[in-house]
């Protein structure tokens, strides 16, 4: 299935101070206190701390911009200016942020940490690739990727069936969703 940005519409952060576009959430119809993954895209146009998500391990990754400057728990710091380099810490961590020159729009994968593992793979073309069963979507970052169901442009992503290729153009960046339920 693709799923446009366009198709998503903005809705208020948890905390209400910043606006997000939720991509995909599993189960599907989830909320905030039920889902087991969701990726969004937010836009960070302040210097708003970020909401809290307790037992949720999330990962970050720069989309346009020049970034901002994380301090997490009010003694750890990490610059998050590299676009498509992707940075996992806790949802419950208390996280402000420094703009560094302007509005941001960056990729979340968040995860319930006792039900699941998540990673966020950047994968470039050209290339053509077959994502594995654990892969649960395929985020175009930049440039044309096509899929067995359409071809992808810069802010869609695709939800793969089992055994579905897929070809990178040249200058393609994808974001790449794999989540591992724990061991039992």
């Amino acid at each position: 299935m693709i799923i446009r940005l366009a198709d998503c519409p903005p809705q208020p952060w948890k905390n209400g101070l910043g606006s997000t576009r939720e991509i995909a959430i599993h189960p599907d119809g989830a909320g905030n206190d039920d889902f087991l993954w969701r990726v969004s895209i937010a836009e960070v146009d302040s210097a708003a701390p970020f909401s809290s998500f307790p037992g949720i391990d999330r990962q970050i990754a720069l989309l346009d911009g020049n970034g901002f400057t994380m301090t997490l728990d009010d003694d750890r710091m990490h610059a998050l200016t590299t676009p498509f380099e992707p940075f996992a810490f806790a949802g419950e961590a208390k996280v402000a942020v420094t703009l560094v020159d302007g509005p941001t729009r960056d990729f979340n994968l968040m995860v319930r940490r006792t039900q699941a593992r998540g990673e966020v793979q950047v994968w470039q073309g050209p290339d053509t690739r077959m994502p594995d069963p654990s892969t649960v979507l395929v985020y175009c970052a930049r440039g044309v990727i096509d899929t067995t169901e359409g071809p992808l442009h810069a802010g869609d992503a695709w939800r793969p069936a089992p055994a579905s290729p897929l070809r990178l153009h040249h200058n393609a960046l994808a974001l790449v969703i794999r989540i591992e339920p724990n061991a039992s």
